[in-house]
C-alpha cells in the first residue's frame, strides 16, 4: 500500500509536446512539469481544472515536478502517471489483496520474456503453480456515466504484449492482463474498440487462448494511490 505520498495541489494550464506540461501552483507560478504518459490523455486535459504534482530531489531531473493526478472532463480524478501503476499493483499482491494472485512466494519485475523480447511487469512464480505471467495497463479513459475504457489511443505495443500472453499460456504458463484503473466513479471497463479495433480483436483472442483479466479500481488521494476494489470489464 502506497503510503508515502505527498501531492502538491495546481491548477492544470496545458499539455504539449507529450511529455510536457504546464501547471499554476498555489503560489500563482506558472511551471512545467514532467507528464510521464504517452497514451493521449483524452478528456484529461482540462484547462483551469484541478491537478496534482510531486517534485524529486534528483539534481540531474531537467523538470522536477512530475504531473500525477487531474481532472476529468466529467469531474472525477484520474492518475495519469503510468510509472505507477505496476508498484500499486505489486504492493497489493504484497499484501495478498487480489484473491486470484495469492499463493506465489516469488515475485520479479520487468523480466525479459517471448518471442518479441519484451519485458513482463511482474512474474510470480512457486514450485508446483509454476509461472503467473502478469501485464499491467493503466485506465484513465472517462466516458461518464461510470464508464471507464481501454485504451485512449492507438498501441501496437499493448497488442504486441498479448500475443505473448498467449504464448506464455501456449507453453502451459498462466498468463494475467491487469487493469489498473486510477480513475474515480467508475463502476464499469470496457475495451475502446472504435479506438483501437486490433487491440480489442487481439484481446479476443486472447481471452479465448485462456489469457486472464483482472479490473481493479484504484483510491486516490494526495497521500495514497492504492487498489481498492475490483470492477466488472464489459466485453
Amino acid at each position: 500500500m502506497k503510503k508515502d505520498l505527498s501531492l502538491l495541489p495546481a491548477t492544470f494550464v496545458k499539455r504539449y509536446k507529450r511529455f510536457f506540461t504546464d501547471i499554476r501552483t498555489e503560489q500563482g507560478e506558472l511551471l512545467t512539469v514532467h507528464c510521464p504518459n504517452t497514451g493521449s490523455m483524452k478528456n484529461c486535459q482540462v484547462e483551469n481544472s484541478r491537478c496534482w504534482y510531486s517534485l524529486s530531489d534528483n539534481p540531474k531531473r531537467k523538470l522536477p515536478g512530475t504531473l500525477e493526478i487531474v481532472t476529468t472532463s466529467f469531474g472525477n480524478l484520474a492518475g495519469v502517471n503510468t510509472a505507477r501503476p505496476n508498484h500499486i499493483v505489486r504492493q497489493a499482491i504484497e499484501d495478498r489483496l487480489i484473491p486470484e494472485l495469492r499463493g506465489y512466494p516469488s515475485m520479479r519485475s520487468e523480466v525479459r520474456y517471448g518471442a518479441e523480447k519484451s519485458r513482463i511487469d511482474l512474474l510470480l512464480e512457486d514450485e508446483d503453480k509454476g509461472q503467473c505471467y502478469i501485464e499491467v495497463k493503466n485506465v484513465t479513459l472517462d466516458c461518464g456515466e461510470g464508464r471507464a475504457q481501454f485504451p485512449d489511443a492507438v498501441t501496437s505495443r499493448g497488442a504486441k504484449h498479448l500475443r505473448e500472453l498467449m504464448a506464455m499460456v501456449a507453453e502451459g504458463h498462466r498468463a494475467v492482463l491487469f487493469f489498473c484503473v486510477q480513475l474515480t466513479g467508475v463502476e464499469t471497463v470496457s475495451i475502446a474498440g472504435h479506438i483501437d479495433p486490433l487491440y480489442a480483436e487481439t484481446l479476443s483472442a486472447a481471452m479465448d487462448a485462456g489469457v486472464e483479466v483482472l479490473v481493479w479500481q484504484a483510491d486516490l488521494s494526495d497521500q495514497t494511490i492504492r487498489l481498492q476494489r475490483p470492477l466488472p470489464l464489459v466485453i
